[in-house]
Formats: structure tokens, C-alpha cells, sequence
């Protein structure tokens, strides 16, 4: 039986998607990363359902989230960003 090699699994992971996924605000980009370390996905556990500044500020880091903070941005434009995120990395923050 072949034995799985998790090096080339993450390395065929960020050929297809790399290692930011970015989207446009404005006149602004802003990057989201492709893939959560651990210390990050239990940080994610630890916030609020409701806190959409505490998850922004995580993935994007904090002067990052506080230059999109400065965007006049709706829970809308926030909801189809996390949408479009998911999909395109397969994270799916921001689901029920």
C-alpha cells in the first residue's frame, strides 16, 4: 500500500492555489490565507460566532484589517467575500 506524502499533497495544494488568495475592495487589495496553521484554526475556535472583526482581523492581521476597516464595507460585502473565500480554498469560514 502506498503510503500518503502529506510534503507533496501541501505542495500540489499551493501550485493550484497558492499561498494568498487576494480580493479588491475599492481601490485596495487585501489577501486571506490559502491555508490555516493549527495555532490559527484554534484561535478561530475562540472567538464568537458573531465576531466578523475578530475573524477578519485573524486572517488578515491586524494592520491589514485595519486598513480594510477604513472601507465603508456591509455585512453583505463581508458575506460574499467569506462565500467567494470558501469556495475558491475550501475553507468555508462564515458557514452555518
Amino acid at each position: 500500500m502506498a503510503r500518503f506524502d502529506v510534503n507533496a499533497a501541501r505542495a500540489q495544494r499551493m501550485e493550484a492555489l497558492g499561498r494568498t488568495w487576494s480580493f479588491d475592495l475599492d481601490d485596495d487589495t487585501f489577501e486571506l490565507p490559502t491555508e490555516l496553521t493549527r495555532e490559527t484554526a484554534k484561535a478561530l475556535r475562540g472567538l464568537d460566532d458573531n465576531d466578523v472583526d475578530g475573524l477578519l482581523a485573524l486572517l488578515m492581521g491586524q494592520r491589514q484589517f485595519d486598513r480594510f476597516a477604513r472601507h465603508d464595507v456591509t455585512m453583505q460585502d463581508i458575506a460574499a467575500i467569506l462565500e467567494a473565500y470558501g469556495k475558491e480554498t475550501g475553507l468555508g469560514l462564515g458557514e452555518d
